[in-house]
């Protein structure tokens, strides 16, 4: 609490029911406890706030452009833009126009990418077969993207949702269950695929039981030994996803269902660390909480506890309710800064955004 008064330089004020004076607290009862060297007004804690240049010597988090990857979404045609309706400023790319903005990024000094597919609703079947097609629109975007822009790191999903009829990441039974292990084998060939194509990084987000070390034993036995796994390791089921499904179009496919079944449930916290060491047991060497903003106290205990490389996903929901409230004038543009340093605050190494192409020109200033 702020001080009540102060006489000779010695501060009088409240403290849990009981009146500190100087360096003693006296409680009711006349006992008096000796805390230390009095804080204020000695140390001051606004002294470190009076001009910009002091409060950037003293920050304890900068974010800056190394930290974000892009994520994008191709379509099939050429030079394509479609708008995505419920995410302003971002659109599906024809693979030519994907490479364009591709360049862009590296321009912006932006490190990476994320490439998602929106396919013809023909190639949607129960099984997903499409995603382990070597000539589908994924590899021939990453072909095409790698050999404009080598050095930009390119991630492709492991998943099979953009490519099923039912709009589930995986293969389901009779009981329209998602099965495991045979889901299992497609997203290790999915993989596969996009490893051969270019791909720097995997990045299962299907949350099927031990995708990465499926993964992780096919590229090692293919000598892709230096492809990293970024794993979507505490990927909660959401309700912040329906800009994204719109974007990939399976929000029709899979309609009001929900994939409680094998994401997490939002109300569980130990159980994210289970699903982090399991999957750096099994070869990630990157892992991911997803969605961001709802979730920053998970961020920080996976860092706090296995110290590996985390990321975090400021997911679509996130994107478009910020989006509006700027766009609507609710809330400044400062927002968007402000939620992203939250994320590198909590302990991420690197943010998936929408925004990256958006803030990187004021984070490299």
């Amino acid at each position: 609490m702020p001080p009540t008064s102060l006489t000779n330089s010695l501060a009088t004020f409240s403290v849990a029911g009981a009146v500190r004076i100087g360096t003693a607290v006296q409680r009711g009862n006349g006992a008096s406890v000796d805390l230390g060297p009095m804080s204020y007004p000695l140390t001051r804690m606004r002294r470190n706030r009076t001009d910009d240049a002091i409060r950037r010597l003293v920050r304890e988090t900068t974010l800056t452009v190394d930290d974000l990857i892009y994520p994008m979404f191709v379509i099939e045609g050429p030079s394509l833009r479609e708008p995505v309706e419920s995410m302003p400023g971002i659109e599906r790319l024809s693979v030519d126009q994907l490479v364009e903005d591709a360049k862009h990024c590296v321009d912006l000094g932006i490190p990476a990418v994320a490439v998602f597919p929106n396919v013809d609703d023909g190639l949607r079947t129960p099984a997903g077969e499409e995603a382990v097609n070597p000539a589908g629109l994924i590899p021939r975007a990453v072909t095409a993207v790698k050999n404009a822009c080598p050095a930009l790191v390119v991630i492709t999903d492991a998943a099979l949702d953009p490519y099923t009829s039912h709009g589930h990441d995986g293969i389901l039974d009779e009981r329209d269950y998602v099965v495991n292990d045979p889901t299992v084998e497609t997203l290790v060939e999915q993989a596969l695929v996009c490893t051969r194509a270019g791909a720097d990084v995997i990045a299962p987000s299907d949350m099927m039981d031990g995708r990465v070390g499926a993964i992780r034993s096919a590229l090692e036995d293919e000598g892709f030994v230096n492809t990293k796994i970024m794993a979507y390791s505490a990927k909660y089921a959401s309700a912040f996803y329906g800009p994204f499904r719109d974007a990939v179009g399976s929000a029709a496919t899979l309609g009001r269902g929900d994939k409680m079944t094998y994401q997490m449930d939002p109300a569980n916290r130990a159980e994210a660390l289970r699903e982090i060491e399991l999957d750096l047991e099994e070869g990630a060497d990157m892992v991911m909480v997803k969605p961001g903003m709802p979730y920053l106290d998970i961020v920080a205990l996976v860092k706090e506890t296995f110290a590996a490389p985390t990321f975090v996903y400021q997911v679509s929901g996130e994107y478009a309710m910020l989006k509006a409230a700027v766009g609507n004038g609710w809330l400044d543009d400062r927002v968007v800064l402000e939620a992203l340093v939250g994320m590198k605050r909590a302990g991420a190494d690197g943010i998936l955004t929408y925004f990256a192409r958006e803030i990187a020109p004021a984070l490299k200033r």
